[in-house]
C-alpha cells in the first residue's frame, strides 16, 4: 500500500451539489426553491410554531395545573441508606461537604434526611432539614443535628 494508492471508501463520499450556478447544474433557473413565493427569496425565516395556518399546538392544547416557583427540592436521605453510606465511605459526620466530595450531591443539591429505616450508629449531621422522627431517631442514637441554610 502506498499514499499514492489510498482512495475513501467506496460511498463514503458525495458529489457537491452546486445549487444556483445555472443550467449546467442540473438545478438551474430555480435552484431547487420552487417557484416564486417567499420561501424562493434570499433572507427567508418562517415563524417559529408557525404551522401554515393551522392552529398551532400550543393554542390546541389546554393550559393545565401550576408550577410553583417558590418550592425548594431536596436531596432525600433516609436513615436506613445512611448507615449504608458509612458502612461504605466511612463517615464520621454527614455533611454536605462529606456527601459532594464523595459524589452523592452536587454543589448546589440542599439535602434532608428522613426517618424511614434504622441508624445504628452515632453520627453528627449537618444538613439543610430533618424531619422531627429523623431528629429524634438521631439524638437517640447519641448523634446531634444541625440545620444549614
Amino acid at each position: 500500500m502506498k499514499l499514492h494508492t489510498l482512495k475513501p471508501a467506496e460511498g463514503s463520499t458525495h458529489k457537491e451539489i452546486r445549487i444556483g450556478r445555472g443550467e449546467a447544474s442540473g438545478k438551474g433557473g430555480t435552484s431547487t426553491k420552487g417557484n416564486k413565493g417567499g420561501q424562493s427569496r434570499a433572507g427567508y425565516k418562517s415563524k417559529m410554531a408557525h404551522e401554515g395556518g393551522q392552529m398551532p399546538i400550543q393554542r390546541r392544547i389546554p393550559k393545565r395545573g401550576f408550577k410553583n416557583p417558590g418550592r425548594v427540592e431536596y436531596k432525600v436521605f433516609n436513615l436506613g441508606q445512611i448507615d449504608q453510606l458509612v458502612e461504605k465511605y466511612g463517615f464520621t459526620e454527614i455533611s454536605l461537604e462529606n456527601l459532594y466530595i464523595n459524589g452523592l450531591i452536587s454543589r448546589t443539591d440542599r439535602v434532608k434526611v428522613l426517618a424511614t429505616g434504622e441508624l445504628k450508629t452515632k453520627l453528627s449531621f449537618k444538613v439543610n432539614a430533618a424531619s422531627d422522627k429523623a431528629k429524634t431517631a438521631i439524638e437517640a442514637a447519641g448523634g446531634t443535628v444541625e440545620i444549614v441554610k
